[in-house]
């Protein structure tokens, strides 16, 4: 067995969004890796020159025709996708954000896209580390008095 490298031999860094409306926040079904076939929150990659949350509204824009408001930065989440000959290490930088205008719709990377209550989530096969994001994000709307 041969060990797995590392292709690119750097992270690589992506955005996503938490959008809440209504109490709900915005989950899409990812049709391309990481997460392919779960749901997650909407996001990409961050192209080179371009600012964090402007990276944010753009892939949301793009992968779910919503846009919103950053109201904070959430967290980091990591990942690292396992693989026979390589494996890829993604580091995702996460927003709050509150629905603006838009309805969501399925784009080239959201096979499905729906609005769920985050007490929905365990029902739903999602990102690992996605019910804790969504609380974490659902705590900075609390504590700034937005939900």
């Amino acid at each position: 067995m041969t060990q797995a490298h590392f292709r690119p031999s750097h992270p690589i860094l992506g955005v996503s969004v938490a959008v809440f409306r209504h109490g709900r926040v915005l989950l899409a079904m990812r049709t391309k890796p990481p997460s392919a076939g779960i749901f997650s929150l909407p996001g990409g990659h961050v192209e080179a020159g371009e600012e964090l949350e402007a990276a944010a509204l753009r892939e949301l824009q793009e992968e779910v025709g919503v846009k919103a408001r950053i109201v904070a930065f959430n967290r980091a989440v990591e990942m690292i996708t396992p693989g026979p000959e390589f494996r890829r290490h993604y580091v995702v930088l996460s927003y709050v954000g509150l629905w603006a205008s838009g309805e969501a719709v399925c784009g080239p990377e959201a096979a499905e896209v729906l609005w769920a209550k985050p007490q929905e989530l365990d029902r739903l096969e999602t990102s690992p580390q996605l019910r804790s994001v969504v609380e974490s994000a659902r705590e900075i709307l609390r504590s700034k008095n937005l939900i």
